[in-house]
């Protein structure tokens, strides 16, 4: 199989969990199925665009929001199908085979979810975001959505929002997204700040304002806080 693969990684300020997420993809290069890995940058002020060069990725740069980020980040694929991957969540080892056997099987796909913390709290959060996936078809963007560049076209894109882009994506895939078996480990940094419960309650809160219509971005600064 031919490297058809673009990888596109969000950034701001990302220069603390950014070698991480890097380092991870270098097996998808060796296996020869990456073609290119895209950074799609919002203003970083840290050493994040300077790894990225060192790394040998693309940047691409603009104004800081998740929706035109991806977006931009999409326009500038080449591959046949992108990787949605953000800074702090680390792909597992044998990932690039898990997505090679999606590829053959077509379709979008997530990653099941897991945080790099222990605990009741951290397994009940990531068992319903796998729940949430598995019956709704509803990934967050710490999944790392998998998705033919053709599908992602007919699907309208990311929209230019600050939050829910991957929401508004996976609803106008029409639920078609599939949950690989293996897991993706993201950062608990917002959860241990802010609480488990206080957290997921307030993500669970959020996500029903915006299929009720919210403005993404009065609830981008709500979730921000």
């Amino acid at each position: 199989m031919r490297a058809e693969l673009s990888v596109i990684i969000p950034t701001l300020d990302a220069g603390d969990a950014l070698p991480a997420c890097l380092g991870a993809l270098f097996e998808g290069v060796h296996t020869g199925l990456i073609r290119e890995v895209i950074v799609s940058d919002g203003g970083s002020q840290d050493a994040t665009r300077l790894m990225v060069e060192e790394a040998g990725a693309v940047i691409v740069t603009g104004p800081p929001s998740r929706g035109g980020q991806l977006r931009r980040g999409a326009e500038a694929a080449g591959g046949a199908w992108l990787m949605v991957l953000h800074a702090d969540t680390g792909l597992p080892e044998g990932w690039s085979e898990a997505v090679r056997a999606q590829i053959a099987k077509g379709g979008a796909a997530a990653f099941r979810l897991r945080f790099d913390a222990g605990g009741v709290a951290p397994r009940l959060v990531a068992g319903w975001a796998n729940l949430r996936t598995r019956m709704f078809g509803l990934p967050y963007g710490d999944q790392a959505l998998l998705v033919s560049r053709r599908a992602y076209h007919a699907a309208g894109g990311y929209p230019d929002i600050p939050l829910m882009e991957d929401v508004a994506l996976a609803r106008a895939l029409k639920g078609r997204i599939a949950l690989m078996p293996l897991a993706v480990t993201t950062s608990a940094a917002r959860y241990q700040r802010d609480g488990w419960l206080r957290r997921g309650a307030r993500n669970l809160w959020l996500l029903a304002r915006y299929l009720c219509g919210a403005d993404p971005a009065r609830l981008a600064a709500r979730y921000r806080r």
